[in-house]
């Protein structure tokens, strides 16, 4: 187990960049950076006996000063939408960046994912780790309260990476941090992902309005193209003629998790071609499967990625949930603790 740190660039403003490798010593290396605390390589054995980078990214740090597609990205401090770009909180209305459309997507104008982050590397142990963290403020992207954020990558000897989320806010406010990697188990610039295999553990999924907007209601996946309970390729139904698929261009939606707040597996993702299983772990109540549907991006060595080149699981509270009851809520009471854990595990089969 290792770190190691390397030079990785400069910013349009001179600022360095370094990245931070993480090994396990068991042909698996995981490459993260202090800009956006995002992951540049994921590099993972396949069952050919070749190690496989399963990350998509940029080809170079200025895609990552810019990165509409949020490849890698650490997203706060409110992933995914917030209807109408405002909530209310304890009577005041709080009004946010409507960057997409009328809503808000991602946090706004000011993305976390395009900041620096301060770096502390791991204590020598038996796993690999990194962590990076960045100070809010009061009023950062419109959300109230000032709040020092982290995240921890750790690597271990399992090939499992876990990725940590902790802050402690210091007024009552939205936290709702997740990653938006995306994944292509057959090689980043692979191609299309529509026959990787998918499971998510769901019997549910969030219906929305044409914005992918939560209305509110639950909808049975089962009988529907978003019934994942027993795999299935991406492909199979991603154009089926059904209003949620039609309404993202392909697979966007919020399933839900019956968890309860615990560590547990939620999806799978296979690649028959390459024998690689990624399977991710969450103890949030949502994952959002996102196929890549907009897509169109130089990518590293040369790629180039369009629509379905990689797919993103992305654990998190359901989008809106700051302004429906019904749903788990993503409010952080001031002094108490922000704390979840999702892991995404890689064996070989």
């Amino acid at each position: 187990m290792k770190v190691s740190k390397s030079f990785y660039g400069n910013l349009t403003d001179n600022t360095p960049v370094h990245a931070y490798t993480l090994d396990n010593g068991n042909g698996m290396t995981v490459k993260v950076m202090d800009f956006g605390a995002a992951l540049l390589e994921l590099n993972v054995p396949a069952k050919d006996k070749t190690t496989i980078d399963v990350l998509l990214g940029h080809e170079s740090l200025k895609g990552y000063e810019n990165n509409g597609s949020a490849h890698g990205a650490t997203v706060g401090r409110n992933a995914n939408r917030i209807g109408n770009a405002c909530f209310v909180l304890n009577g005041t209305t709080y009004e946010l960046d409507k960057n997409d459309g009328k809503n808000n997507l991602h946090g706004g104008f000011k993305r976390w994912y395009e900041r620096m982050w301060d770096v502390t590397p791991g204590d020598e142990n038996e796993d690999a780790s990194v962590t990076f963290s960045l100070f809010s403020e009061d009023m950062d992207q419109g959300f109230p309260g000032a709040v020092r954020v982290s995240v921890t990558y750790t690597l271990t000897a399992d090939n499992s990476l876990i990725i940590h989320y902790n802050g402690v806010p210091d007024k009552d406010t939205v936290m709702n941090m997740t990653n938006h990697s995306y994944f292509n188990l057959e090689g980043h610039g692979a191609g299309s992902i529509r026959d990787h295999i998918v499971t998510i553990h769901s019997d549910y999924f969030t219906e929305t309005d044409s914005e992918l907007i939560p209305t509110g209601r639950l909808i049975p996946v089962a009988g529907t193209p978003l019934d994942f309970n027993k795999p299935k390729a991406i492909g199979q139904d991603i154009d089926a003629d059904y209003e949620a698929l039609k309404f993202g261009s392909g697979y966007d939606q919020n399933w839900m998790l019956d968890n309860k707040g615990e560590l547990m597996p939620a999806a799978e993702l296979y690649s028959p071609k390459s024998g690689i299983k990624m399977t991710v772990y969450t103890d949030l109540p949502g994952i959002q499967m996102y196929t890549g549907n907009f897509l169109n991006d130089a990518g590293k060595d040369g790629a180039t990625y369009t629509r379905n080149s990689g797919v993103a699981l992305e654990t998190q509270y359901v989008p809106d949930a700051v302004n429906h009851e019904e749903f788990a809520s993503p409010i952080v009471k001031a002094g108490e603790e922000y704390d979840t854990t999702t892991v995404y595990q890689f064996e070989t089969e």
